[in-house]
């Protein structure tokens, strides 16, 4: 009999992380969210994973602390006894938006930190511990999707540089976990989103709503946390069974440059 598959989802709280959970739930996983504080966003996540029939644990942490990683792999497996899917969505934006050449050593530091460092060696640290666990017949597929975003590849932004920088160097991280991991079965995904409205996004929402009326992307809306948590929930459910260390964009087109 096969059993239910778990998911854990750093940045998970609210937002896109919010979204991935949600979408997960509904496609059958029992979801471990990670997050900084545990308050009423986290409260209404949980809440919203068992109204889809699911049970969600929260574990709290910061991925930033490469110290504490071993820890929150622990915390993650105990909470349901083992994890399929890992996905890295915790990330931080530049506090001010500001020319190149005013980025601010500690600014560039923050973003690595959390950004990149920080996903990086907590994707080894659970990949470390998939690799001591045996696996069943009845045992679903195991993967790691990075949430990155359009800045990682297609997009420029120079007014959060160090931004780009961070989610850029997840790019190759997906591609260089994808080689390591694929012998075991183990496939791993980048997801960029492009436009999404979230409590992030909401200071510009005025600025892309004029953007996305005039033709910034083909697909004239804002993104849904609900459009990245699907595209995760694909993954996560070995719909792609034979793919590995590719990226899609969830961004309504907003990659792609026309003539």
């Amino acid at each position: 009999m096969k059993r239910q598959p778990v998911a854990f989802v750093t940045g998970g709280r609210r937002g896109i992380g919010r979204g991935i959970a949600y979408a997960l739930a509904q496609n059958g996983f029992d979801v471990v969210v990670n997050d900084l504080v545990e308050d009423g966003d986290v409260a209404e996540t949980l809440q919203g994973v068992a109204a889809l029939g699911r049970k969600a644990k929260f574990v709290a942490g910061d991925i930033s602390v490469i110290e504490s990683h071993a820890a929150l792999a622990d915390a993650a497996w105990a909470a349901f006894g083992t994890v399929d899917c890992l996905v890295n969505n915790a990330g931080v934006q530049v506090k001010v938006l500001g020319d190149i050449l005013d980025v601010t050593p500690q600014s560039f530091d923050h973003l690595i930190d959390v950004n990149l460092r920080g996903t990086f060696f907590l994707t080894q640290a659970v990949a470390r511990r998939m690799l001591r666990e045996a696996r069943g017949p009845g045992d679903p597929s195991r993967c790691v999707v990075t949430i990155s975003s359009v800045n990682a590849n297609s997009i420029v932004s120079p007014n959060r540089a160090e931004y780009c920088i961070s989610k850029s160097g997840l790019s190759m991280m997906n591609k260089l976990f994808a080689e390591r991991l694929a012998a075991s079965d183990i496939l791993c995904y980048e997801v960029r989103p492009g436009l999404v409205y979230t409590d992030m996004t909401a200071s510009s929402k005025e600025r892309y709503d004029a953007l996305i009326a005039e033709g910034i992307s083909p697909m004239r809306r804002w993104g849904k946390t609900e459009d990245v948590g699907r595209t995760v929930a694909a993954l996560a459910t070995g719909l792609l069974p034979f793919t590995t260390g590719d990226a899609l964009h969830v961004d309504g087109g907003l990659h792609m440059k026309l003539l």
